[in-house]
């Protein structure tokens, strides 16, 4: 059994296997999740888990070299980033996903609480 660190099995192998300039996107309960990509629903009940406790434990995993959030999204989401992110309208974000490995959903009900994380390399 996993001591530390992300215990979802689903979360902990999807960031084991990105790659330099893959894309993970931690979104809220109400993004639009694309058909063709691999979901790991976190969501329980609204609110929960949140959208901030899911980041903080990715970014404890993730080696992140750039991301991406909508300019809609309050200054506070955008304090939550591991680095200033690039902003684009909510429609150009949700474009964006599209090309994602991965979406991590989760229950929060803020708006425009979605983050692209665009992962890097530790060497």
């Amino acid at each position: 059994m996993k001591k530390t660190g992300i215990l979802n099995a689903e979360l902990s192998r999807a960031i084991a296997q990105m790659g330099h300039g893959d894309c993970l996107v931690v979104a809220d309960a109400g993004l639009p999740l694309p058909a063709h990509l691999p979901v790991i629903d976190l969501a329980v009940v609204a609110g929960l888990p949140r959208f901030a406790d899911v980041l903080a434990a990715i970014l404890t995993e993730l080696e992140v070299e750039r991301c991406l959030m909508a300019t809609e999204a309050s200054p506070a989401l955008q304090d939550l980033a591991p680095c200033p992110p690039a902003c684009v309208p909510h429609t150009d974000f949700k474009r964006a996903t599209q090309s994602a490995r991965v979406l991590v959903r989760t229950g929060e009900t803020t708006p425009y609480a979605n983050i692209a994380l665009y992962s890097g390399v530790t060497f």
